[in-house]
């Protein structure tokens, strides 16, 4: 190969971008009629550019604006279901959504009743109780409820079956994450609270940090060795968040091979269809008002390898059906996604959802000290 070689190729890439530019520059600027328009249409498409590779969102092709998606970025739930809302969206304006270049989700109709909760502790925001009123539309197993969004058919008899994971007894079993760690919840009016965003901070006195580690310390008590990573993910970018904490992960299950259980703590964001926020409690008798939970369970439907998922289904299933035995409203239905949530790590990988924005810091604890407490009871009898 000849010295020039390099810089003959150079040119060439060159030239090519040059070409892709050109092209870009004639598709945004095509129906202006003036300079001035034709400006305007650059400025604007660059602005959207910028924001959406911030985003993560710079291939995706469908009809949601960057700020639609900003906002559907505030709850993992909402993302997950991101072709539901572009078909919303579209149908409300008549315009046929894009293609994405990826399986349709099945959208499968939930009903939960919002009961009054009149005895929660007031930190400003109205509590609701969330039951499911009818079967229809779920898969029922037991008293556990399951809004199933992809295109498998649930066999009840397989939920019911021995879930894979277990504890072994030597070196750390469970890893407890947050992959959206800045996520915070509404502590009574006058708190000083410095936030970074939208009922987001880094101050772990009002975040899902705390929940998690008030989770770690039931599970040490309980003789079960468990790591408690603090780390905000989602801070300062909020793009990204699950790479980072995929990363962690591995980094984790590469030193201690021992890890067979990995809790990513959330919370969600709710509100009333006249966009009114509100909190979702459980009055727990002998233990105060605790925030509503739900879990979470990735699949493969969205392309992406995750060959195990009915392990975590089976796991999240037979967690379900011990909580809801001592605490019968705790836990909104579980929710099956097209979505993997770094859950292929491990077959004992559960998202739990702890409580809304609206809930307080104490609702919030409360939650996650029961599900630990009866999680320890469900992994205690499994490995008997």
């Amino acid at each position: 190969m000849s010295a020039r070689s390099p810089r003959g190729l150079l040119r060439r890439l060159e030239a090519a971008a040059l070409a892709a530019g050109v092209l870009w520059m004639a598709g945004v600027t095509a129906g202006s009629d003036t300079a001035a328009a034709a400006f305007q249409s650059l400025r604007d498409a660059s602005s959207l550019g910028v924001l959406r590779w911030e985003l993560g969102d710079l291939w995706t092709a469908d009809t949601l604006s960057p700020a639609a998606v900003l906002t559907i970025g505030e709850s993992p739930l909402l993302l997950s279901a991101r072709q539901e809302v572009a078909r919303l969206w579209s149908d409300q304006r008549g315009e046929t959504p894009a293609e994405t270049g990826t399986d349709s989700d099945v959208v499968v109709p939930v009903e939960e009743t919002p009961l009054e909760a009149p005895n929660a502790p007031d930190n400003g925001v109205a509590a609701r109780t969330l039951v499911p009123t009818d079967p229809s539309g779920y898969t029922v197993c037991g008293r556990v409820y399951i809004s199933n969004s992809t295109d498998y058919a649930l066999s009840v008899s397989a939920l019911t079956e021995q879930f894979d994971a277990e504890l072994t007894g030597e070196g750390p079993q469970i890893l407890i994450l947050h992959t959206h760690g800045s996520e915070a919840y509404t502590p009574p009016a006058g708190t000083e609270v410095v936030w970074s965003g939208d009922h987001r901070t880094t101050d772990s006195r009002y975040n899902v940090v705390r929940v998690g580690d008030a989770m770690a310390d039931v599970f040490s008590a309980a003789g079960i060795s468990v790591l408690h990573d603090r780390t905000l993910y989602d801070y300062p970018s909020y793009s990204g968040a699950y790479d980072r904490s995929l990363s962690a992960i591995q980094s984790y299950l590469a030193q201690y091979p021992t890890i067979h259980f990995i809790l990513d703590i959330h919370r969600d964001a709710i509100e009333d269809s006249q966009g009114r926020e509100y909190k979702v409690v459980s009055t727990v008798e002998g233990e105060g008002t605790a925030a509503q939970m739900t879990l979470v369970v990735g699949s493969d439907g969205s392309g992406l390898t995750h060959p195990s998922w009915m392990e975590n289904l089976k796991l999240a299933s037979a967690l379900q059906e011990d909580l809801l035995t001592s605490y019968p409203t705790l836990m909104r239905p579980i929710l099956l996604r097209n979505s993997r949530y770094n859950q292929h790590a491990t077959t004992g990988s559960l998202l739990v959802e702890v409580g809304a924005a609206g809930n307080s810091p104490e609702e919030a604890l409360l939650a996650g000290q029961l599900l630990a407490q009866r999680m320890v009871e469900v992994l205690q009898s499994r490995s008997k």
